[in-house]
């Protein structure tokens, strides 16, 4: 006996199939615009602009699309996309081709990198945000309920609060990051002001990008500061010096002239990040999670005691793992202190404990942020990378001489301490993630609590791995190609 399909079903087939072909149209379109904006800005054939963003968009959108499940989704998978492009492309097979080696091949990255600007603002920026409105409309249902009035509120008290704390330790030195690239001259009241209404506004867009995708206090970091670069592209690159009538220079000369707001974007986004998962938590306590049979199976402050536990003693395996590496590029030295070697016994008891200090802040931040080891070394080699704009480029400098130098010269001179702060942070993750995983197998026993765990950790198909590929890689090949 055979059926014939009602009409309910046949409508239930054609929906997501005729919602699919409008998603692609509409990236594919948003593909060609970017394409034309993207001939327009570095003075190319309209063609040929037309043609790399529909492939640019169509490749995008066959490979990506699914993982697009909203506008903040899309737009990290996008970035992620077009820097692998401009890696493949411009900067990969161009110079294959040209039998370019050596210090030719940072010569022609350096001369490709008005692509690379090209690339994430025009193309994977908008192709990224189509793409994920279109798949935030097919996942109606499936998802977590989005709150506007939480995505706006928090984020925009985040980003009062992050300009307020970065205006204050910024604006002490006449110096604003978040406006570089704009050539009028304001007073300073009036650049405190602008500082203030962009920290305001990116607060506001951060909110409303990625409220579903932040789940801790390490990701939303992480976030954080994937987009402070990317406002760093848009903005001092694009957005200010359209805005002052001045015409667009994405050279690499330009950008390693105000190379220094790429590190107040990155410390920036690490402020709003830690401001926008502490806000969200407090938002949650009050206005959702209040239901009292949701109980924990042990108590907060033994949950924090064993997540700095955990992470001291990554941290301290991080130190002993990663000591060669610092005292080879002479950066050691300058960690234990002043006055201090590292062949005595002093020097490298002092690095073991400033490692063990900056573990446990691994412990806090990343804790349920990765489901398995692999994921774990990702966000370790995130944290590495955070630290080393946040530390030697940073703090310590302060510690030492009370002034932070942030020029192309500086960083140059810290490059090679890059990895040893990348293995760090790799084993410290490596570590904490065993120590949690063991214990974690004795808890799961309970089937409830087990549910309840499984929650709390990040499922896999999230834009995680695009946020890892887009700040490390940025995050090293800046200070490469700008220094």
């Amino acid at each position: 006996m055979t059926t014939t399909p009602s009409v309910a079903s046949l409508q239930m087939k054609v929906r997501p199939t005729l919602a699919n072909w409008v998603g692609l149209t509409a990236t594919v379109m948003a593909g060609i615009v970017g394409g034309i904006l993207l001939s327009l800005a570095l003075h190319m054939w309209l063609v040929q602009g037309i043609l790399i963003g529909a492939l640019f968009a169509l490749v995008f959108a066959l490979c990506f699309a699914k993982r697009a499940t909203s506008p903040g989704a899309g737009l990290i998978w996008g970035l992620a996309f077009a820097l692998l492009a401009w890696l493949v492309f411009p900067a990969g097979l161009r110079p294959v081709i040209m039998r370019r080696h050596g210090m030719a091949l940072l010569g022609d990255a350096q001369e490709q990198f008005p692509l690379l600007v090209g690339y994430l603002v025009c193309l994977g920026a908008p192709v990224g945000v189509v793409a994920g409105i279109f798949g935030a409309i097919r996942s109606i249902g499936k998802q977590a309920r989005f709150h506007w009035g939480r995505a706006l509120t928090v984020g925009g008290i985040s980003g009062l609060l992050g300009g307020f704390i970065f205006n204050q330790w910024m604006s002490a030195g006449d110096y604003f990051p978040l406006l570089a690239g704009l050539a009028q001259n304001y007073s300073r009241a009036t650049e405190m002001t602008l500082q203030f209404a962009t920290a305001l506004f990116m607060g506001l867009l951060f909110g409303a990008l990625f409220q579903r995708d932040i789940r801790g206090y390490g990701s939303s970091m992480g976030w954080g500061v994937g987009y402070g670069i990317m406002w760093w592209f848009l903005g001092p690159m694009t957005l200010w010096p359209l805005l002052s009538h001045v015409p667009l220079d994405w050279s690499a000369n330009a950008g390693s002239y105000i190379f220094g707001s790429v590190v107040g974007h990155i410390l920036y986004g690490l402020i709003l990040g830690v401001a926008y998962a502490t806000i969200d938590k407090a938002w949650l306590r009050l206005f959702v999670e209040s239901d009292p049979l949701k109980r924990e199976p042990q108590g907060s402050g033994l949950r924090l005691l064993q997540s700095l536990g955990w992470g001291a003693l990554g941290g301290l395996a991080g130190g002993i793992v990663s000591s060669p590496i610092m005292l080879r590029t002479g950066v050691l030295p300058q960690v234990a202190g002043v006055g201090t070697s590292l062949t005595s016994l002093h020097g490298f008891v002092v690095h073991l404990l400033v490692s063990a200090a900056i573990g446990t802040t691994f412990g806090l931040l990343f804790r349920n942020e990765a489901p398995s080891l692999g994921a774990g070394v990702a966000w370790g080699w995130l944290f590495g990378l955070i630290w080393w704009y946040l530390g030697p480029l940073t703090l310590l400098p302060l510690i030492l001489t009370g002034a932070c130098d942030w020029s192309t010269g500086a960083v140059v001179s810290l490059l090679p301490s890059l990895i040893g702060h990348l293995v760090f942070g790799a084993v410290t993750a490596f570590v904490f993630l065993l120590l949690q995983q063991r214990y974690m197998r004795w808890l799961l026993l309970d089937p409830r609590i087990a549910m309840r765990e499984r929650r709390r950790l990040r499922p896999a198909g999230t834009p995680a791995p695009a946020l890892w590929f887009l700040v490390l890689g940025l995050g090293v090949l800046l200070p490469i190609l700008l220094g």
